[in-house]
């Protein structure tokens, strides 16, 4: 059962950490201001402004 726990735990980790590298992939590379002008779009257009 130890393992088991421990493999969990592993593997969350290791979860985490490729999210946090690919976040920071993402921002070095500028995406954060595409994804935030879609939104923006996005949001426009639902209000019915855009």
């Amino acid at each position: 059962m130890e393992q088991t726990d421990r493999n969990s735990r592993l593997l969350q980790w290791g979860i985490a950490a490729a999210a946090v590298v690919m976040i920071g992939i993402g921002l070095w590379n500028g995406e954060n201001r595409i994804v935030l002008a879609k939104a923006v779009q996005i949001c426009l257009e639902c209000i019915g402004i855009g």
